[in-house]
């Protein structure tokens, strides 16, 4: 029995941090980042004390939890600037990084830094360093209208940062018609493809209206 206990003891203490983590990437994507810590630790059925044991500030929680989604925003970058077409790259990592954003609230409060106090969790500057060097790479081609800055580029974002209404579905295809309109008014010669479809939004009056 006392040569189990150890093994136990650690089995616990790893299923408490999966709670904790679950339960701060629910709360976080729903309510954004100002959730008082004890409500994650009852969130996830454990006491005070046990959350600040396995993360002693929220930043080290919201680091933590977001770990995932950090990965994925280096990924989308790393696609688009791979691409040998940047203008295409470019376009990529829009979209792809609007939706991340639309499905996790608390993930993209996190990228745009609004916590006071919050380390790079997003890897921003990574992520706007190497958008920026892929915008130049557009731009030299004549796709990307000569006069776009990277603060363009953080306005959409915190634009598409808005898009927190309705259900998850409903915010993805939101940002996805968004992504479409940011690229449009960000291309040199902009070719008005069709859009997206549009979400229905609850406060949008009916079609032709």
């Amino acid at each position: 029995m006392v040569d189990r206990l150890p093994h136990s003891l650690r089995s616990d203490a790893l299923d408490n941090r999966e709670r904790i983590l679950d339960a701060a990437r629910a709360l976080f994507s729903t309510d954004g980042l100002n959730v008082p810590m004890r409500e994650v630790a009852r969130r996830a059925g454990v006491g005070p004390a046990t959350l600040y044991r396995r993360f002693p500030t929220k930043q080290m929680l919201v680091t933590e939890a977001f770990a995932d989604q950090l990965r994925a925003c280096r990924a989308i970058v790393d696609e688009g600037c791979a691409d040998p077409d940047a203008w295409h790259g470019f376009c990529l990592v829009i979209e792809k990084i609007f939706e991340l954003h639309a499905r996790d609230r608390g993930f993209t409060e996190a990228f745009m830094s609004t916590y006071p106090g919050m380390p790079d969790v997003a890897g921003r500057e990574y992520t706007l360093k190497a958008v920026a060097g892929l915008a130049q790479r557009a731009k030299d081609a004549g796709h990307l209208r000569p006069d776009f800055v990277l603060d363009d580029l953080i306005l959409v974002f915190m634009a598409n940062k808005g898009i927190h209404t309705g259900s998850a579905a409903t915010r993805v295809t939101a940002s996805r018609r968004f992504a479409g309109l940011a690229i449009q008014a960000f291309e040199a010669c902009p070719r008005h493809a069709p859009l997206p479809p549009a979400a229905r939004l609850a406060f949008a009056p009916p079609d032709g209206a």
